[in-house]
């Protein structure tokens, strides 16, 4: 049980201790520095409060460190061969949980694998406890040990009360089209929930999920009492249970009730389950389930965006305060007296402009991890000791970024031609927060649907405009954060009315003065390649040059290639978001209107890419190459969707940067005023 935690007295102000470096160094950044990768991604404290594990990059890989807190000295956990951290967890007071990706075929990025290991903190008693090379020859037959498993495994939630297990989730690599799961069946897999022992592997079945491809979510006490996700028609699903032994109950099905909602805690008494949903403005909200009443009430709901964040009572049994991301973060306090109410507002005003996050804390709650981010740091943790009332600074995300030196990200808000609101974020270069008439680029993200563009750093964003554009960045119909409405209002309208969004949004920016009319280019990765190469062809006369990114630009190959039709789930999923119309879905892509194209063209594409695979941008490539389009053209045969190591990262801006030059670089003279 976790105790309640005194933090009354931290109205005071606490003694903060930074080691951030603040000099500015020199005026441009280098290429080099944009595209490394996090030196600490995440860090976590232990159950215990003596300890902290990271996720750390040493000589090019991705590892576990383990830090005794008293002396700062600690150790790292090097997955073996090409293997490489992927994540972990506390799963005991001294005892953690990861898991790994591999490098394969000589691929760039690691894959995950779905294996479990655990270590201690003192990075003894290493151990493959989960996974298809687990088990293995032993003494005698007698011992107890893991067995080979080929499944997927993934941390439900640890069992600090019974520290020697935890539970698990199990996925079977055949029959799974769950994140990046190997060899797909056609309908996918019922997943089971282990409580497992973190020594030995041993585990035994505690559940079967009663949908395919569900997450489990286990209450206060280790019973794993709900499923949920997406059935195979894509409508979202919940199951309850009283307890291990009892049977399953359908409580949510959308597509009965017409309503989503996704299960995210148990109170700690037991009594009701916090969900996410639409909220009364049906654009977000957090709601909550009376278990023995089965109703289900509002507790606080978005006016611009959905949930980010909740922030719970050290008991666990209320919400204090809800995140959400209308523009910049914001947390709405729902009870402003509750002690965690407080601290959040004393670290707010600690660091002014920047996002706040309350992370891992200690089983008695006296310490835990602080984060700290905007739109020009990437990200500092930070130690909290209320019994000291001490902040101090443990790790930096990429301390060689300088936050003074990086360019300042706006919110924007307007309305495309039917009158749908749009929100979205405009980062001017470095010094020029106020200049107008700049080269623009348009940055359109990838999805596309439930995905959004947030406000924080981004290397891509902060690249652009370090060497003098402007960045736009738009939340289009189909984008997450904003309801469940607003998703849907961007089904089958790839090329359409989602398309007309981005225009719009580029519009904008000219007639706000922001945009030289003669000096806008679009670029996005994923959908954001089908979206800039659609942009330029839809919209001949308004951008100067398009760079598609590991981009779809046919989409009759959706349905042939990739992973995402290798299911019924995933063939479901593109009858509901794409139609089903073959000429249609040629006449939305890319590639039948070449004709149309006056825009200078990039392309660039990962060549073992599963979710667009590299014959789409091939095709695009070589049709462009008939039709004497001149264009230019970047392959990396080992990278896949979204290029990984740093060296092709580099190559990527520099031929982006060089292409832009030429076409609207900050050197070239206006050639138009008028907007087109």
């Amino acid at each position: 049980m976790r105790f309640a935690v005194a933090m009354i007295g931290l109205l005071s102000a606490f003694a903060v201790h930074t080691a951030r470096a603040t000099d500015t160094g020199p005026s441009t950044i280098s290429l080099a520095d944009f595209a490394r990768h996090d030196r600490y991604h995440d860090v976590k404290i232990s159950p215990d409060g003596e300890y902290l594990a990271a996720s750390a990059i040493v000589r090019d890989k991705a590892v576990l460190a383990l830090i005794h807190l008293a002396d700062m000295k600690g150790v790292n956990i090097v997955p073996r061969d090409t293997d490489e951290l992927s994540g972990f967890s506390w799963v005991a007071p001294r005892r953690v949980m990861y898991s790994v990706g591999q490098k394969v075929g000589g691929l760039e990025a690691p894959t995950p694998t779905g294996e479990l290991f655990t270590v201690s903190a003192d990075g003894r008693e290493e151990k493959l406890i989960f996974g298809y090379r687990a088990g293995g020859q032993v003494a005698s037959a007698h011992i107890a040990q893991a067995a080979r498993e080929f499944a997927f495994g993934e941390l439900i939630a640890p069992l600090l009360d019974s520290p020697s297990y935890a539970l698990i989730a199990s996925y079977p690599l055949t029959g799974s089209s769950i994140g990046n799961r190997h060899a797909p069946s056609s309908t996918g897999a019922f997943p089971e929930a282990y409580r497992i022992e973190l020594r030995t592997g041993v585990k035994f079945r505690v559940a079967t999920s009663p949908l395919r491809n569900a997450r489990f979510l286990a209450d206060q006490h280790g019973s794993v009492r709900m499923a949920y996700g997406l059935d195979l028609d894509q409508q979202q699903k919940v199951y309850y249970r009283s307890g291990d032994n009892a049977d399953w109950e359908l409580v949510f099905d959308q597509s009965r009730d017409g309503v989503a909602v996704t299960p995210e805690a148990f109170s700690h008494n037991g009594k009701w389950v916090y969900f996410n949903c639409d909220g009364a403005n049906q654009v977000g909200g957090v709601c909550r389930w009376d278990i023995a009443a089965r109703t289900l009430t509002t507790v606080w709901s978005g006016t611009d965006s959905a949930p980010t964040e909740l922030l719970l009572t050290a008991d666990e049994n209320a919400v204090v305060a809800v995140g959400s991301m209308p523009g910049r973060p914001t947390m709405a306090l729902l009870d402003k007296s509750a002690p965690e109410a407080r601290l959040l507002a004393t670290l707010m005003e600690k660091f002014p402009g920047q996002h706040i996050h309350l992370g891992s804390q200690t089983r008695d709650g006296r310490k835990r991890i602080v984060s700290v981010d905007s739109d020009t740091n990437p990200g500092d943790f930070y130690l909290l000791d209320l019994d000291s009332k001490q902040l101090s600074f443990l790790l930096s995300r990429r301390p060689w970024i300088k936050p003074e030196q990086m360019a300042h990200t706006e919110p924007v808000a307007l309305s495309a031609r039917d009158g749908t609101p749009l929100h979205g974020y405009l980062t001017r270069p470095p010094g020029k927060d106020d200049a107008r008439a700049l080269p623009l680029v348009v940055v359109v993200h990838g999805g596309p649907y439930g995905v959004r563009d947030s406000w924080g750093f981004s290397a891509d964003v902060q690249m652009l405009a370090s060497r003098g554009y402007a960045v736009l960045q738009v939340n289009y119909r189909g984008s997450g954060g904003y309801g469940t409405p607003f998703v849907q209002a961007g089904f089958r309208q790839w090329g359409a009315a989602m398309q007309d969004d981005v225009t719009d949004a580029t519009r904008w920016a000219i007639t706000q003065g922001i945009a030289d009319p003669a000096r806008i280019a679009i670029f996005g990765a994923s959908y954001g390649g089908y979206a800039a190469l659609q942009g330029a062809i839809r919209e001949p006369d308004l951008y100067k040059c398009a760079i598609g990114y590991v981009g779809v630009y046919d989409l009759r190959l959706m349905y042939t290639r990739g992973d995402i039709p290798q299911s019924i789930f995933g063939e479901n999923y593109l009858k509901i978001v794409l139609g089903e119309d073959p000429q249609e879905l040629y006449d939305r892509s890319p590639i039948a209107h070449l004709d149309r194209l006056k825009a200078k063209v990039m392309l660039a594409v990962g060549g073992a890419d599963e979710r667009v695979p590299a014959i789409q941008g091939q095709r695009l490539h070589e049709s462009m190459l008939a039709h004497k389009i001149d264009h230019e053209w970047l392959y990396q045969r080992t990278e896949g969707h979204g290029f990984y190591a740093e060296t092709h990262v580099i190559e990527l801006y520099e031929k982006m940067l060089a292409l832009l030059e030429n076409e609207i670089g900050p050197s070239r003279m206006t050639q138009a005023v008028s907007a087109p």
